[in-house]
């Protein structure tokens, strides 16, 4: 039995294919340094170390919002109450900080990542901390969900300079401020009730003017939103590997908020702290993009 020519050429690119996608794998695993690995695992190290304090010195650690202190306002962000929180956050750390930096590494962003990451695990508890100070209230605040927000801010951006370095060399990240207006409209769907009446006519026009806003500022800055699509697709889908990645940290980047931002943020005795999960995301993506745009890391 004789193989026809669209047969051959059938198997000749799946071949291809599979040698352009273990090409990909030796490139990313040349591109892993051991000191970043040691940095980015000693995170979940932390918060397991904090998680086997006794509960009375995790509860002491907590963020009381009635009475603050600077102590509180940092390790907060690193103690968990419960098991079931602690795997959540530490699951979304891995997901986020794992595909981060393989978007870093191979999309020559890798001290991009690394200072934005040192600046949320250092400097963003702090600050978090200090804005949740806007909203009084008697409560107490703890957890990594907030950098890890942080975390899926700037992950957008990493996804534009891999997209720069692997599909399209010399392309301006100019147009990047869209992605984020539509990313804020999405979450407003998510947070609040949609509806035509009372709050959640507020959630239905968020969303829509976030959607507006990111089509008006891609044409601003000259991209054509339909063409840029669809070249992306097309460029994604040619290139095993590469495009396997940008298309898991795509999935990631719409699919985290969804996480970080519940319909009903209420659970079992306590609440999802929205307000700073929002500051985390906003935060982060701003003054990243920010950095970037003034040249700040010309890797």
């Amino acid at each position: 039995m004789t193989a026809s020519p669209i047969d051959e050429r059938d198997r000749g690119a799946a071949e291809t294919g599979r040698d352009a996608d273990r090409d990909f794998r030796r490139e990313l695993l040349a591109s892993v340094r051991a000191v970043d690995l040691f940095v980015l695992l000693a995170v979940p190290a932390v918060l397991l170390a904090a998680f086997s304090l006794p509960e009375a010195t995790r509860r002491s650690l907590a963020f009381a919002y009635a009475d603050p202190t600077l102590r509180s306002a940092f390790a907060s962000h690193y103690v968990h109450l419960d098991a079931g929180h602690l795997a959540g956050n530490v699951a979304g750390y891995c997901l986020l900080a794992g595909v981060g930096y393989a978007l870093a590494v191979l999309g020559g962003s890798r001290r991009f990542f690394l200072t934005a990451l040192a600046t949320f695990l250092s400097a963003f508890p702090f600050v978090l901390s200090a804005l949740n100070l806007a909203v009084p209230r008697d409560a107490i605040g703890f957890g990594f969900s907030g950098i890890n927000m942080a975390l899926a801010g700037l992950l957008p951006l990493l996804l534009g300079t891999y997209a720069r370095e692997r599909f399209a060399p010399g392309a301006s990240l100019r147009a990047l401020p869209a992605v984020f207006f539509a990313l804020v409209g999405w979450i407003a769907l998510l947070a609040l009730p949609v509806s035509t009446t009372g709050l959640g006519l507020a959630g239905l026009a968020t969303g829509v003017a976030g959607a507006l806003l990111a089509v008006l500022y891609a044409s601003s800055a000259g991209t054509s939103v339909r063409e840029t699509v669809r070249e992306g697709v097309r460029a994604v889908a040619s290139r095993p590997g590469e495009g396997d990645l940008f298309a898991v940290g795509a999935v990631l980047v719409l699919g985290y908020p969804v996480v970080g931002f519940p319909g009903d943020p209420t659970g079992a005795g306590s609440v999802v702290n929205l307000y700073v999960h929002l500051l985390g995301f906003c935060l982060a993506f701003i003054g990243s993009f920010a950095l970037l745009a003034i040249g700040a890391f010309g890797e």
